[in-house]
């Protein structure tokens, strides 16, 4: 499970320790995009960790009902057929998130590819055809607990990400930050 650790050293616990906030409205602005810049890291690492997992249910789930519609004398198309529409389906598929577009790209891809291996390595979800019902379930089901921990702190990080986006947006409508002073930098690369 994804842990909030108070004073860990992880980017997640800084981003959702609630000093990571405090006095926000006085932070120079630098700070600020900071801070946000660190928030939406961190919600794109979340974000590819969550759809890790849905893979690997969509796939546990397409092997429960092939087994369902088998038993029914139904005739089913092997997992090894499927694989591209599911993938597909689940990079391409409606999301319920909030339409954020990432403009980083994953910074522990590996490490969380790892992770989500580490969840069920003994169930050989390599081959889920070779399990029984009862480890699919536990597969399922641990897949599931793992993907609400993810999507509960990743809804944690945006709402960090939008209490950084709107201090900044509250300084350029205020007059306290300049849109111009900001392009101008940008084309120094500063």
């Amino acid at each position: 499970m994804i842990e909030f650790r108070q004073g860990g050293r992880r980017r997640l616990d800084r981003v959702l320790d609630p000093a990571f906030l405090a006095d926000l409205s006085v932070c120079p602005l630098d700070d600020v995009r900071a801070k946000r810049d660190d928030a939406a890291q961190e919600e794109t690492d979340l974000s590819y960790l969550r759809r890790l997992l849905h893979a690997r249910m969509d796939i546990v789930r397409f092997e429960q009902r092939r087994r369902v519609a088998t038993a029914r004398g139904e005739d089913e198309p092997t997992l090894v057929d499927e694989l591209p529409r599911i993938l597909a389906d689940n990079a391409l598929g409606p999301s319920a998130g909030r339409g954020r577009h990432h403009t980083v790209q994953p910074s522990r891809a590996e490490s969380h590819r790892r992770h989500v291996e580490a969840l069920l390595a003994d169930t050989g979800l390599s081959d889920v055809a070779t399990l029984t019902d009862d480890d699919l379930t536990a597969a399922a089901t641990a897949y599931a607990e793992e993907e609400g921990s993810v999507s509960e702190h990743r809804g944690r990080v945006q709402q960090v990400m939008d209490a950084c986006n709107d201090e900044m947006g509250r300084r350029y409508r205020d007059g306290s930050a300049s849109v111009d002073d900001l392009l101008r930098r940008e084309r120094e690369g500063a």
